[in-house]
């Protein structure tokens, strides 16, 4: 059975001892401190004698029928400012032969001092109550150090098996039953498991709680630092954990040993957490499958600034995530890099809106071609957006563009930043790649290429139509010489039928062979 919060015994509060059935048998009255009865019980002691307060620890439950204290007034005060300094749970006062009824000296002190106490009005075994409560609490302790133990080994067996840091984090929820962050520092958010809109809560204003869970814990707020060898880089929080607090920082210790380990194990990278965050919100973004609006308190909690910000979506082909990473820093530009599918990373600005949008992204742009050659890079970018939630259609635009001019950025003469009125034919006929007429007319025009494998015509074909039928260009970017590459281009006429030098015959075969490419990717 797997042991959870819910699961496990309530921790006992001095009202929940007062509801015990052995309890109500006493007929228990509070005369004093009854703001405070939910101050959790550590353990039930006995205790007569006036100095009881330096056998205690705290939290204690002092059972006493005071009778080393009957006519002592004094001895009654110091009694009770005795077990308030030793920061008891509360006093329980059997009524008989020393006090038959409750002391009024006892009753003010413990109100002064906010000390919960409560008489019994019956003759009551104090034997059988501390049965009871110690009982309960050596089951909560043992239920308690037996999910720690479970948490380790679920865990530890993560680790080894090579789960990635979300699936751990999810296993942590899942025991917790409440949302869990993991942040660096900073309090930028690195990861975070629970129910999603349990998550989105805590988010929405996670500076100022994060701020609050950073030095106090209350509320079912409990962290966990994470670190070793004498240095701290993150923490573990749980937000709003059910349980009793003592459960909850045994269940956050258990995660953070977790959490270092994978760290450790990954060679210390712990900026891949990062990493992962900005992939899974811009993934998200770009997918559509989450509206923007929800994943507004991701993005912020990711230490992206969204208020009054201009954003600018942008999409880099064959960039190293890292190296983007670093020029941002390097440039001064707040904005998320987040590696997507084939070789694509995705890179969103968010810029002061009084800043100019298409200068920083052609300056970003010119500073990466610089670094890595005009050859083997394309930034390509959607129009600056003004509003969070027009975000994921310029990414889709930008990964549109991208992808548009992939196969030909080597023989296009491209600007710094490729927008979509950049890719003209080239990016409409991407959107149209899946509709099945053309398809077929892509297949029908090149019938003549597709089926032969033996000579290398399909890509001088591509050359000669993306440089605009250029013999000379086309020639060099092959490396043949110009009678070489007239005696492919009539083989390419030969095959298809068609004339190259007619320019609507051209067009159509140049249709086909963008149809065809956008089909291959």
């Amino acid at each position: 059975m797997t042991i959870t919060p819910d699961s496990l015994e309530p921790a006992l509060s001095v009202r929940q001892v007062l509801t015990l059935e052995r309890v109500l048998a006493g007929e228990p009255e509070v005369v004093a401190g009854a703001s405070h009865l939910d101050r959790p019980v550590r353990w039930v002691h006995v205790a007569e004698a006036a100095d009881v307060g330096v056998m205690l620890s705290g939290g204690e439950m002092v059972l006493t029928t005071g009778v080393l204290l009957a006519g002592d007034e004094d001895k009654q005060a110091e009694y009770v400012r005795s077990l308030h300094r030793a920061e008891a749970a509360a006093v329980v006062l059997g009524l008989g032969r020393a006090f038959p009824a409750t002391p009024d000296v006892m009753r003010r002190a413990a109100e002064r001092c906010g000390l919960p106490m409560v008489v019994l009005h019956r003759p009551f075994p104090f034997a059988e109550l501390t049965e009871e409560v110690q009982s309960r609490l050596v089951r909560r302790k043992f239920a308690a150090v037996s999910l720690s133990e479970a948490v380790r080994t679920e865990l530890t067996a993560l680790i080894t098996a090579g789960a990635p840091l979300q699936r751990l984090l999810d296993e942590v929820a899942r025991h917790s039953a409440c949302p869990v962050v993991v942040t660096n520092l900073a309090h930028r958010v690195l990861g975070t498991a629970g129910e999603r809109p349990a998550v989105d809560d805590v988010l929405r204003d996670w500076e100022r709680i994060a701020r609050q869970a950073g030095g106090v814990e209350g509320d079912g707020w409990i962290r966990a630092e994470l670190g070793g060898r004498g240095e701290r880089w993150g923490r573990i929080v749980l937000c709003g954990y059910r349980g009793d607090t003592a459960t909850g920082r045994l269940l956050a210790d258990r995660a953070a040993e977790a959490l270092v380990l994978h760290r450790m194990l990954a060679g210390g990278a712990a900026c891949s957490w990062e990493e992962q965050s900005a992939q899974s919100l811009l993934t998200d973004l770009v997918s559509g499958v989450v509206p923007a609006r929800q994943l507004l308190p991701r993005a912020r909690a990711a230490g992206l600034p969204v208020n009054r910000r201009t954003f600018v979506p942008l999409v880099v082909r064959d960039g190293d995530p890292a190296r983007l990473e670093r020029l941002l820093r390097l440039l001064g530009l707040p904005g998320l890099v987040a590696e997507l599918a084939d070789g694509a990373t995705a890179v969103l600005l968010s810029l002061p809106r009084d800043q100019d949008a298409g200068a920083l992204a052609a300056h970003f742009a010119a500073r990466l071609r610089t670094e890595t050659g005009p050859d083997h890079t394309v930034v390509a970018a959607a129009e600056a957006r003004a509003a969070w939630d027009d975000v994921p259609t310029g990414l889709r635009e930008a990964q549109h563009v991208a992808d548009a001019v992939a196969d030909s950025s080597a023989v296009l003469d491209l600007p710094p930043v490729v927008r979509l009125k950049d890719v003209h034919l080239r990016g409409l006929i991407r959107l149209l790649r899946d509709d099945p007429h053309v398809q077929s007319f892509a297949e029908r025009e090149l019938d003549g290429l597709l089926r032969e494998t033996d000579e290398d015509l399909l890509p001088v074909l591509r050359t000669y139509l993306a440089t605009g039928r250029n013999k000379s260009r086309t020639a060099q970017l092959h490396h043949v010489s110009r009678p070489a590459l007239y005696r492919r281009l009539e083989a390419i006429q030969v095959r298809l039928g068609v004339d190259l030098d007619d320019f609507e015959q051209a067009a159509s075969v140049h249709i086909a062979l963008l149809a065809h490419d956008a089909q291959q990717q």
